[in-house]
């Protein structure tokens, strides 16, 4: 079997390294905000671009807790999109307010520009874009829109570790980037964890204090807060795993090569990239009117597919909504397909991918 993400052959590609680091780590006996902590927030933020990091529990919390640093909360609307992880929407209810959802790009699959003003209403307060399978969505004319109309941009990276834009890497632009660190991702930790980045000192020192009770001081809540936080073990894990990421992020994109190459005779719909911005392929995602049967042939041959992502949050029984002029989105998730995407991936596994999807398709034919 192939699968479509494999964390476990990340792990053995460094395993003496993240070995030796757990190992200290157990040793030290301290678990929780630490040297780890500080020395990997300190890293990543550098790595980005930004001042501050601030390392928390999951991709979900990072958006959760910016959008409360930024003091968005009931009756606020922030504007999104539907074609994402649920994540990036439950992120925004937690808050209390609601999320606005707009079409996408046709050939990126992220947040339309052209669509974005006519979604702001008086109780708007932020966008969120979300840079998806590891490709920046458009941001100088989200920025643009947002800075004239007194808009927060909170970006949702956590599909684009690495990515760039015009130059600069994905987070550090807006007001706040949001990352996970969930193991399938291209810097992936060995269980949960995030990361808020900025620049804004302001922000950061918010975002310090709700993540754990509001201390200050600890024991004394200075503001409201909650609990969550990166734990040592999966800093040290991941700050093993930051000296590889652009090398990692390199190796995808041979991996995209050796696809381009295999199926550009194919029916498929393969992968765009974003002009003058570096894509990290966390997913590579291509486009099939033929998917569902597609999925199924894969599957019964050992070759792993998934789909990213089937049902637009918009159509979701938790999160049904009346979303007008969303034409886009829905289309698009009746099309797309991830094929199996990860730095230990070989050519020859690329290789048997490729001539089960032309099997596949000669079969139709015949059909």
């Amino acid at each position: 079997m192939i699968p479509v993400a494999n964390p476990k052959t990340q792990y053995l590609a460094h395993k003496e390294e993240i070995d030796d680091v757990i190992r200290r780590v157990v040793e030290s006996g301290w678990y929780v905000l630490g040297h780890e902590v500080e020395a990997f927030e300190k890293a990543f933020a550098e790595y980005i671009g930004v001042s501050f990091g601030i390392g928390v529990g999951s991709g979900t919390e990072a958006i959760h807790l910016s959008l409360a640093a930024c003091g968005i909360g009931r009756g606020d609307e922030v504007i999104t999109v539907s074609h994402t992880a649920v994540a990036t929407v439950a992120a925004i209810e937690l808050t209390g307010a609601k999320a606005v959802l707009v079409d996408i790009e046709p050939d990126f699959f992220t947040l339309d520009p052209d669509k974005l003003e006519a979604a702001i209403t008086p109780r708007t307060k932020a966008v969120l874009p979300v840079h998806l399978y590891g490709q920046a969505a458009d941001l100088d004319p989200i920025l643009e829109i947002a800075r004239s109309n007194y808009l927060r941009v909170i970006e949702d990276c956590a599909q684009a570790h690495g990515a760039m834009y015009k130059g600069g890497r994905v987070g550090s632009y807006g007001d706040i980037g949001c990352f996970s660190f969930y193991p399938t991702k291209n810097l992936g930790a060995l269980g949960d964890g995030g990361m808020v980045v900025t620049s804004d000192a302001e922000l950061a020192e918010k975002a310090r204090l709700l993540r754990q009770y509001g201390w200050a001081r600890r024991y004394v809540s200075s503001s409201a807060g909650w609990n969550t936080r990166l734990d040592e073990v999966q800093a040290a894990v991941l700050s093993v795993k930051l000296r590889y990421l652009d090398e990692d992020n390199a190796k995808r994109v041979r991996l995209r090569d050796v696809y381009r190459q295999g199926l550009s005779e194919s029916g498929l719909i393969l992968p765009q990239k974003r002009e003058n911005c570096v894509h990290v392929y966390h997913l590579y995602v291509v486009r099939s009117r033929e998917r569902d049967g597609l999925l199924a042939f894969m599957q019964e041959k050992g070759v792993g597919a998934a789909i990213h992502y089937p049902v637009p949050i918009h159509l979701q029984p938790a999160y049904d909504q009346c979303s007008d002029g969303l034409a886009v989105t829905e289309s698009i998730a009746g099309k797309v397909l991830s094929l199996p995407m990860y730095p230990e991936l070989t050519e020859s596994e690329i290789g048997l991918v490729i001539e089960t999807i032309k099997e596949f398709e000669e079969k139709a034919v015949k059909i």
